[in-house]
């Protein structure tokens, strides 16, 4: 483990980093992408380490994100753009093979490894390979792009939930805390200890788990789902939100009554990933018009709008097969699950999502939400591309049949 959360390290030179690559613009088979040359030189620092992942390839026809290991890389600031592929506005956080970066503070910086420039001496790479890797054009056929995203099952390899390693890597690398390592292995084994995500059996462990949450000052359970039979429409509002614009996210209860019986709104789907967002206040990031497919490589048009927002995405709390997962997916949010709130907001305080999440659940209970204030998030402050909150880290649609149904899976 060269790089650990927190450390700041500097992006190698163009030359230093081609002569790491493939033919095909690849080190150990992760396609280094051509917006990322502009960062030759540069210092930043490392947002996580990224030992795992999610897979949104086969999850995105599934609906089941499992983890996948990953080795020899990490996480800084940036996310894409898009610019190279076809205008994507999904935003995915960029991943770093160790190779391509040094460390700082080191009176001198070790070389690229002889193996891993290994590929200069049988494959020149230029920056026009690069560039070229990343669209596949076939006669008679649409444009089909190649990046991280889509690439994905070729340079990770399967993970199972259980492999302890995993969790250890996570605090060793200083990804998550102690006690956030503690109570995220605790949710897990709740819920599957106790069956909370059952239908039929988990009511009575859904309700302890609110009456707890609720006196801890906690989120309630996250993994509820809506009313509306599967194959109705769902309702829609347009807010005709722009980027800049602030926006509130509304209490669980009311998002809950938006959705269909498998957390879907015209199938986008809300993920338990959310519910920590409950009742905050943000700043619209920009609206989701076109996204690359990961699973086939074509770009893909939404139907209906959606936005993201800005520090709003995946932390991976409550996702048993991909607990910890380092790559912060932003979360799609439907218009109808926002409510516009003055300018002058931004510069007032505003309750934490614990009171927005258990303002109408716990009235059922018979028992006082507890609250606190924070500052609303600000615009402006990035980690990962994205503002700085108390809760940093995202998830994004993926299609799931027809349409596109992001923040991950709906089940653990």
């Amino acid at each position: 483990m060269m790089f650990r959360a927190g450390d700041w390290v500097e992006v190698r030179s163009k030359e230093e980093i081609l002569a790491t690559l493939d033919k095909d613009g690849r080190l150990e088979q992760l396609p280094f992408m051509p917006q990322l040359f502009q960062y030759c030189g540069k210092r930043f620092k490392v947002t996580k380490r990224a030992d795992k992942t999610c897979d949104t390839v086969t999850g995105s026809v599934t609906g089941r994100y499992v983890g996948r290991r990953m080795t020899n890389a990490v996480h800084l600031e940036h996310r894409c753009d898009g610019q190279a592929y076809g205008g994507c506005q999904a935003g995915c956080l960029i991943f770093w093979k160790e190779a391509w970066l040094k460390p700082i503070g080191k009176e001198t910086a070790p070389e690229v490894d002889a193996d891993v420039r290994l590929s200069n001496r049988t494959h020149a790479c230029t920056e026009a390979d690069v560039l070229r890797a990343t669209r596949v054009d076939l006669p008679g056929e649409k444009v089909r792009y190649a990046c991280q995203a889509t690439r994905l099952l070729e340079f990770t390899s399967a993970l199972k939930w259980w492999n302890v390693k995993q969790y250890v890597q996570a605090y060793r690398s200083r990804n998550v805390s102690l006690s956030e390592l503690l109570r995220g292995l605790a949710y897990l084994f709740y819920f599957y200890g106790t069956m909370a995500g059952s239908e039929r059996f988990g009511k009575p462990s859904r309700w302890l788990y609110d009456r707890f949450q609720t006196i801890w000052g906690g989120f309630p359970f996250p993994r509820r789902t809506g009313s509306i039979p599967v194959g109705q429409l769902t309702p829609r509002a347009d807010l005709n939100l722009r980027s800049g614009d602030v926006v509130r996210m509304k209490s669980y209860a009311d998002i809950l009554a938006t959705l269909d019986q498998a957390s879907s709104n015209r199938g986008l789907k809300f993920d338990a990933e959310f519910v920590p967002y409950c009742g905050r206040t943000f700043r619209v990031l920009r609206q989701v018009e076109r996204f690359v497919d990961e699973k086939t490589g074509l770009m893909r048009t939404l139907k209906t709008p959606a936005v993201i927002l800005d520090g709003v995405y995946c932390k991976s709390l409550f996702a048993g097969q991909r607990m910890f997962c380092p790559r912060g997916i932003y979360l799609w949010c439907r218009e109808i699950w926002l409510e516009r709130v003055s300018e002058s907001a931004v510069t007032q305080t505003a309750q934490l999502a614990e009171g927005g999440c258990h303002a109408a659940l716990t009235t059922a209970l018979g028992a006082t939400p507890q609250r606190s204030t924070s500052p609303i998030v600000p615009s402006g402050q990035t980690q990962s591309g994205l503002t700085q909150s108390p809760w940093v880290d995202a998830t994004r649609p993926h299609p799931i049949g027809a349409g596109p149904a992001p923040g991950l899976d709906s089940s653990p």
